[in-house]
């Protein structure tokens, strides 16, 4: 029996498979085909000499609007989508431009809190409770979104190995 696809979107930082990136692969490849997709090259963007800072201007002049593009030409069957931080936002916008999404997990995905179209989709967004960019009660009430809060915890809770578990299961 063929497995259905789960594409898994890097954060800001992207990197080849990253660490903290096992903690949810090892745990889904059981149920789906993997594929994971570096949102720097995605966007296209060489962040090789950029600081933190740099990398999201880089994804907000164009690179979220150029990783949405280049995802689109790559992906063109049915898929579950695992998008962390910046990876979630480009999964969002993807979705409604025409990626064909039927479960999107947005993880950190602080940018979300600007987006006032669903995807047609069922969608799960995951927040630290300490973010202070994460969306206000009245956005996930107004768009109807499932979502949960993990107590204590920062932007980057994420790459937490017991954090990955708790996701890795509702997916």
């Amino acid at each position: 029996m063929v497995k259905p696809k789960l594409l898994i979107l890097s954060d800001l930082f992207g990197g080849q498979h990253p660490e903290w990136i096992n903690y949810y692969t090892n745990t889904l490849r059981s149920k789906f085909e993997i594929q994971y997709y570096d949102v720097l090259e995605l966007a296209n963007i060489d962040a090789s000499n950029l600081a933190e800072a740099d990398i999201h201007k880089q994804f907000l002049n164009g690179g979220i609007d150029k990783a949405v593009e280049t995802l689109l030409k790559l992906e063109t069957d049915k898929i579950t989508v695992l998008g962390f931080s910046i990876g979630g936002t480009i999964a969002w916008k993807a979705s409604l431009q025409g990626l064909k999404t039927t479960h999107l997990f947005a993880v950190s995905s602080t940018r979300l809190r600007y987006e006032t179209e669903v995807p047609n989709c069922e969608i799960k967004v995951y927040f630290g409770e300490n973010d202070p960019n994460k969306p206000l009660c009245k956005w996930f009430a107004d768009l109807k979104i499932a979502n949960t809060i993990l107590q204590g915890q920062s932007h980057d809770f994420y790459i937490k190995e017991k954090n990955a578990s708790l996701i890795s299961k509702e997916i």
